[in-house]
């Protein structure tokens, strides 16, 4: 509730423990007929009436949430007060009192303004109220009867409290049936004032109502619980959308009442406004039922589209695919036509994703499906199946195939500063190649994995070479040490369950790990003795120049990114960005203590070899140091297989450093 001070708070309570206190005078009063009936009939009910109508007026006031709702209803409470005072001092004299009344009007006015305040209340409280839970309302209003004024106007308080009661009924279906304090208390006030209006009524056409009975407690009761439910602090906003029986119900309900009025005629004439109304609530229900399946059809075309659709790039998806690819198939023999299915897998999409992170990795995404929706207009339909896997299926001639083919890869592919993303690709054609869905499917994607490796393959084995030739002109007796690091590197990744492509990485960066050395004069590499600092600086640029020339070829980038971490230490004392634990690649890691290994297994200029125990117990005391302590486990499970150990080969020095 509000931040009100402490003063200011504990009169609130004695304003409102004052107002009780009135009310049970009062009460006491009608139940037993003690004191005086002009001050309790006239003075203290309306001063309690006033109280109810000023304690929602001054919630409004002081609290800025849910205002407007308290506001109506403090308006509709004062409404009926006012039509108390002006019955009080102008009627209660008189013989006869005129029905309807200008005491009606303020009466009748309570209804809805509060029918008002509840809905604004609804939409506060829950975050929206359909247009049809107002038509509810009506409906119940709608399916009850009457005659002449004067019966019209009599009949209005219970039809009114019905009304009111069906919104409550409707807040409560809109919050699971979980309605809290607010609502109750005022679910409990409403019911109190149609129970009242009910009796009254009843006990008029009897000629049993008297003035000043107990009856007449019931109407402050049902104000003062509609002005508590203004204290009470509203609870967090949630939205719950009922369905089946708990919204249904009420139209439902008042539909019966409606055609039990119009059999009911048939029996004994009722009047011609008893049939009017009752048209009027089938008309309405008519119209609640027609808004009903309008938005059932809408909801449901809402969710075909989203079960068929892919939520990042509005691309059809693969359950639209494979029903898709049914009908293909089952229409090829038929229309003579082929279908062409395409299959494709981004190249260079992770690297991007690792680089530039996955919101730009969602938006290239995006990007290249809206090109190949394009792309396919109306002659072939684009899917997206998941991750960077794409898919086109055209109806197409065996001349139309390539350029299909040709264009939809283009589509998929983008280059930029630093990166370079392709689209691998295969095809198969409907029914020549396949007649079934699922080997259409499979021989499409044996196709697009085979172009994948080879293209792989092709490029970054061309760079790898090329680089591989380089360090041999360079250093040719480091040759069969980067060959066993890769080995073991590769050995390793499986054992850590990297997958086919994460272990191809791996082993690519292990045997180039040491490019960036081409770069360091031989004076350092080949020092006998401890480097110099201006050495040291010297010598970790190498990882930084390695990744540098790496990273011309775009198939690499991938590899460029592992050996730049090479050197980094699990303690975070490594270089060249002192990284640490888990922000190390795990490539990196792996690379770093297979390399040490190797180091320590060769002759250096400053060393001679250990034997592999020696070697491993110095891994052991690294790990959570310098290593990973995972990979120094894997890494000796994979020694641990091994059959024999190679033997140690005198080298020069690898610069373990």
């Amino acid at each position: 509730m509000a931040k009100l001070s402490p003063p200011f708070r504990a009169a609130l309570r004695g304003s409102g423990a004052a107002l009780v206190l009135a009310f049970l005078a009062f009460a006491f009063h009608a139940a037993t007929g003690i004191g005086d009936e002009a001050l309790f009939g006239t003075w203290v009910y309306c001063a309690v009436m006033l109280g109810a109508a000023a304690s929602c007026l001054a919630r409004a006031a002081l609290v800025r949430r849910e205002r407007a709702a308290w506001l109506l209803v403090g308006a509709g409470l004062l409404a009926w007060t006012g039509g108390e005072i002006y019955y009080e001092a102008a009627l209660a004299a008189a013989g006869s009192v005129p029905i309807p009344s200008p005491a009606d009007i303020g009466y009748l006015l309570f209804y809805p303004l509060t029918y008002a305040g509840l809905i604004v209340l609804l939409r506060e409280r829950i975050g929206s109220f359909p247009f049809t839970r107002w038509l509810d309302g009506l409906i119940a209003a709608a399916s009850t009867s009457g005659s002449s004024l004067e019966t019209a106007t009599n009949l209005a308080y219970p039809i009114a409290d019905l009304t009111l009661l069906t919104l409550v009924i409707s807040a409560a279906a809109f919050t699971g049936w979980r309605p809290g304090a607010t609502w109750s208390l005022l679910g409990a006030g409403l019911i109190v004032l149609a129970a009242s209006d009910f009796t009254y009524l009843l006990q008029s056409a009897q000629g049993t109502y008297v003035e000043g009975g107990p009856l007449d407690a019931a109407w402050p009761l049902g104000a003062l619980l509609l002005a508590g439910a203004a204290w009470v602090a509203p609870g967090p906003r949630r939205r719950v959308h009922p369905r089946g029986l708990r919204v249904a119900g009420i139209p439902v309900a008042a539909a019966l009442l409606a055609i039990g009025v119009l059999a009911g005629e048939r029996v004994d004439r009722l009047p011609a406004a008893a049939e009017v109304l009752a048209l009027i609530t089938l008309l309405l229900v008519i119209g609640r039922l027609a808004l009903a399946l309008r938005r059932s059809d809408a909801n449901l075309a809402s969710t075909e589209r989203e079960a068929l659709s892919d939520e990042l790039t509005g691309l059809a998806n693969r359950r639209a695919l494979m029903s898709d690819l049914s009908a293909a198939v089952a229409q090829a023999p038929r229309s003579g036509n082929a279908h062409l299915l395409v299959m494709f897998d981004l190249d260079g999409f992770k690297a991007y994703n690792d680089s530039f992170g996955h919101p730009a990795g969602d938006a290239l995404l995006a990007r290249l499906a809206e090109r190949l929706r394009a792309f396919a207009g109306e002659r072939a339909e684009a899917y997206r199946l998941g991750g960077d896997e794409f898919c086109l299926l055209a109806e197409c001639s065996l001349g139309e195939a390539g350029p299909l083919v040709a264009g939809a890869s283009a589509a998929l592919c983008e280059h930029g500063e630093g990166f370079r993303v392709d689209a691998s690709q295969g095809n198969v054609l409907i029914p020549g190649e396949a007649d079934s869905r699922e080997g259409a499917l499979r021989l499409a994607d044996t196709r697009m994995y085979a172009n994948k490796s080879r293209e792989r393959a092709s490029a970054g084995s061309q760079s790898r070479d090329v680089l591989m030739r380089a360090q041999h002109e360079r250093r040719p007796e480091l040759h069969d040490h980067l060959l066993d690091v890769a080995e073991l590197a590769r050995a390793v990744a499986s054992e850590l369950g990297m997958d086919e492509e994460q272990r191809d990485e791996v082993f690519r960066a292990a045997e180039l790990h040491d490019t960036g050395k081409m770069a360091i004069p031989d004076a350092i590499l080949n020092k006998p003795g401890p480097l110099e600092p201006e050495e040291w600086a010297f010598m970790r640029e190498h990882p930084l120049i390695g990744e540098r020339i790496i990273a011309a070829a775009p198939a690499l980038v991938p590899v460029a990114r592992l050996v730049r971490s090479s050197h980094e230490r699990w303690d975070g004392g490594g270089y060249p960005d002192d990284l640490r634990g888990e922000q190390i690649p795990l490539g990196s890691r792996v690379i770093a203590v297979c390399d040490a290994y190797e180091a320590m297994r060769s002759d250096r200029p400053y060393s001679v070899a250990m034997v592999a125990a020696r070697a491993l117990e110095e891994l052991r005391s690294g790990a959570g140091a310098q290593f990973d302590p995972r990979v120094v486990e894997a890494f000796e499970r994979v020694i641990g297989r091994s059959a024999a150990e190679a033997p140690s080969k005198g080298r020069a020095r690898d610069g373990a450093a």
